[in-house]
């Protein structure tokens, strides 16, 4: 049979399949996609899941001109394939490829950048204005996951759009997940709409009734039932208050369904809600089963579902989530708190022991912050577990309502630093730069598995707001402390002794200044390798200690040079009257690309070849 998949070329050549053809459609794309997620690693799950749902929403609307966003991005690879991507989609994730989000500047039907959660509503919003003061007659519609229907920016958005156009499109892909299962009221009152059995029963029989309704007054006789029935069977439906109509639900994975359900709401006249239950992982049994395991794939066997990826020591996350269940042993004070991403931070382990003293409040991170900030004023001492690039949404809650007001809450970012494949949204990169001017604020990084145990008891000891970031992945494999013990806080560690050159490099940047300065003593060059361990306060009283005999001092941070690091060490250098140089090693100030972490740092030169020629130069 010949392929259907190598004759789309854009969405329109959707529109002469019939049915069944969409269905054998829909079947090759799953095939595609995990043949090439199998090789190139990313988000498997969600994208198995919404393969039916966009390819419907493409033969129905007409994108570019229809603005189709897509919350998050986690969903797109079927977007991808069928919107002229086709022949690049083996380049997924991978350095000069394409992006496993969508990206304005990869395509013209990528309306919408994205990669956090919560944004498509808002951003949909704002398109449907424009649209509507320029006079245009498009639709926007905005794809969003029921998780980041929970998020705050959403609800935010969902309390505007009434008032704000008269034509909005949302779908609201019900798949009961988000990269760990979804919690809150909002994800229990759709498991209850998706669950009334009698609600269901009647609804299917009007809908099976509408599509005979297709013209004038009928379909707003079908309007009126619907609603009755609603009415009859469930309680108040939180959209309808909020001003949108409500579709739904509708098997996501039924072709005919979806196809009747988005004529619907193409042709209403106020904004409208289709609510579509689909499965995670659908096609690939092992996604199935495993939703959570399989929201993040790297390389695997296709048919055993086995990783391809090297064995490694435990990740950061993991001693993370470990020393602070020993910790909270100790302590029935401590209290942990993550965002929705209570297995991607290490924390299962902790919830499983301490069920009571684990919160999860889904995509909201702002609201984490501040009852985490809560939580601290009445003696607790609460951590919030996130990933760096997550914390970038409530920095401000972390100055107003933790900095300002001294309360010893301890943020634990995960993933500080570049992370590779998934590219720029993802990068925590910033996070050094966003929170080194908040007074008072301790910021820590550990080169090792120990160090973090020793961090984490640092920090409660210290009674102030404290952050510590650490790189994804494994550390160097050093074994767990017996006991975890407190740093002296403000105090570097000399590592290896030296003079012409004095290497700061922090944590995980530590194995490449000591590369550099390898190669720097095989040429006669003195290069001593300081671990800084604390970002803020700086260890001024060595590093100007140093700087009597250094010619030469460089940094190294896993971060952006604007406002980071680099800038911490220039400032107490030059209270010190230090004549010397300066080499800053990091990011620079544009946003980094995806790729492997290894091409990056090499087209960055982050590299011992690329440093040590540096130093010579300056030398």
């Amino acid at each position: 049979m010949d392929s259907i998949l190598a004759k789309i070329n854009g969405p329109r050549d959707l529109n002469g399949l019939s049915v069944g053809e969409l269905e054998a459609l829909c079947a090759e794309l799953r095939k595609e996609i995990i043949e090439t997620v199998s090789h190139t690693g990313g988000h498997l799950a969600a994208n198995l899941g919404v393969v039916e749902l966009t390819v419907a929403l493409l033969r129905t609307f007409d994108p570019p001109n229809d603005k189709i966003v897509l919350d998050t991005g986690h969903q797109s690879y079927t977007y991808k394939l069928l919107t002229g991507r086709r022949d690049r989609f083996c380049t997924l994730r991978q350095y000069g490829g394409i992006s496993g989000f969508q990206r304005r500047t990869e395509s013209e039907y990528d309306a919408f950048g994205a990669g956090h959660a919560g944004t498509a509503l808002s951003a949909a919003l704002g398109m449907a204005v424009a649209r509507d003061r320029q006079g245009g007659d498009n639709h926007v519609v905005a794809v969003l996951g029921d998780a980041a229907a929970s998020c705050g920016i959403s609800l935010e958005a969902m309390n505007s759009v009434a008032t704000t156009t008269k034509r909005l499109v949302v779908v609201l892909n019900d798949n009961e997940m988000s990269i760990g299962e979804n919690v809150g009221s909002l994800s229990r009152h759709l498991g209850s709409l998706l669950a009334s059995p009698r609600y269901n029963r009647w609804k299917r029989r009007l809908e099976s009734a509408a599509t005979r309704m297709r013209m004038g007054g009928l379909r707003s006789i079908y309007y009126r039932l619907e609603e009755s029935i609603k009415g009859l069977f469930l309680r108040s439906v939180i959209f309808e208050e909020l001003g949108l109509r409500y579709i739904g639900p509708v098997d996501g994975h039924n072709i005919p369904a979806l196809l009747d359900a988005l004529k619907i709401v193409q042709t209403s006249d106020r904004p409208i809600l289709l609510h579509v239950s689909t499965r995670k992982g659908k096609g690939y049994s092992f996604a199935e089963q495993h939703p959570e395991k399989w929201h993040g794939a790297t390389c695997f066997d296709v048919d055993s579902g086995d990783s391809l990826s090297a064995p490694t020591t435990a990740k950061y996350s993991n001693v993370f989530g470990s020393a602070l269940a020993r910790l909270a042993a100790d302590d029935e004070r401590i209290v942990a708190i993550t965002a929705g991403m209570c297995s991607g931070t290490g924390l299962a382990a902790f919830g499983k022991e301490f069920p009571g003293r684990l919160f999860d409040v889904g995509i909201s991170e702002e609201h984490a912050v501040v009852f985490a900030a809560g939580l601290a004023a009445e003696g607790m001492r609460p951590v919030f577990a996130v990933y760096s690039t997550f914390l970038q949404r409530a920095v401000d809650c972390l100055l107003h309502d933790v900095a300002l007001q001294d309360l010893p809450v301890v943020f634990c970012l995960d993933r500080a630093g570049i992370v590779g494949d998934d590219g720029p949204t993802h990068h925590g990169v910033f996070d050094i730069a966003l929170l080194r001017p908040v007074p008072g604020l301790i910021i820590m990084q550990p080169k090792d598995e120990p160090e973090l145990c020793h961090m984490l008891k640092t920090a409660f000891d210290s009674g102030k707001p404290a952050v510590i970031r650490y790189p994804r992945g494994a550390g160097p494999g050093h074994d767990m402390p017996a006991t975890c013990e407190p740093l002296p806080i403000g105090k570097a560690e000399v590592l290896r002794e030296g003079k012409t050159v004095q290497f700061w490099a922090l944590g995980d940047m530590l194995p490449l200044a000591g590369a550099c300065a390898d190669q720097l003593r095989e040429q006669g060059i003195e290069a001593g390798i300081v671990n800084p361990r604390f970002i803020k306060p700086l260890d001024k009283d060595l590093l100007t200690q140093q700087a009597q005999e250094a010619r030469v001092i460089v940094t190294i941070e896993n971060g952006v040079l604007t406002g980071g690091f680099r800038d911490g060490v220039a400032e107490a250098l030059r209270e010190s009257g230090y004549a010397g140089r300066v080499l800053p090693v990091g990011w620079p100030d544009r946003f980094v690309p995806h790729g492997a972490c290894p091409k990056l740092m090499e087209s960055h030169g982050l590299t011992p070849a690329a440093i040590v020629d540096r130093i010579q130069a300056l030398l």
